[in-house]
């Protein structure tokens, strides 16, 4: 599962990969803009990711780090909005990965600076829905899902298997490779 976090569009895309072929299971986005108090849209997220985990039980869930930009209340609406996807996944036990903006748009197009169009025309051409009926914070959704896959070991999203990836960090990852400093 792959989510671009935002406190007025939430996109979100989750893939299946069976063998060498990838799907799209879902993508999509909340739509956040009609709701006025931030608490209220960070209880919106939650539920809906929370929602969209337990009806698709995904293996893992992969995040768009937030990028730094000038706007100080924009990166923390934006860290909230994060932290809310991402404390929804570590409730039902779903590995956590995050990805830079830039390491998302280099793994999907070949360039880190490439536009949200770009991201959206490669990834029709590399998992097949229609591009006319999503917005660009799905498809970057799915984007960061595809980044994922195309970064962790191949069987790592094989049914039945739980193995965790060595070429990725997570919190995960990192406590069972130091035990010795959980206190």
């Amino acid at each position: 599962m792959g989510v671009d976090p935002g406190t007025n569009m939430l996109g979100y895309g989750i893939i299946e990969v069976s063998g060498n072929s990838v799907g799209v299971v879902t993508l999509g986005v909340l739509k956040l803009g009609n709701y006025s108090d931030q608490y209220i849209k960070l209880q919106k997220i939650f539920e809906r990711i929370l929602g969209l985990i337990d009806e698709y039980h995904p293996d893992c869930f992969a995040i768009e780090a937030p990028f730094f930009g000038k706007n100080v209340q924009s990166m923390l609406k934006l860290g909230r909005a994060q932290g809310v996807c991402m404390a929804a996944a570590v409730y039902r036990q779903v590995p956590v990965y995050e990805y830079s903006p830039r390491r998302v748009k280099q793994s999907i197009t070949g360039s880190g600076s490439a536009s949200k169009e770009q991201v959206s025309g490669m990834l029709h051409n590399l998992v097949r829905f229609e591009k006319e009926k999503y917005s660009l914070d799905a498809t970057d959704a799915l984007a960061v899902a595809l980044c994922h896959h195309f970064s962790s070991d191949k069987d790592y999203l094989s049914p039945g298997k739980k193995k965790v990836s060595r070429k990725q960090s997570s919190w995960e990852t990192f406590l069972r490779d130091h035990p010795d400093r959980i206190r």
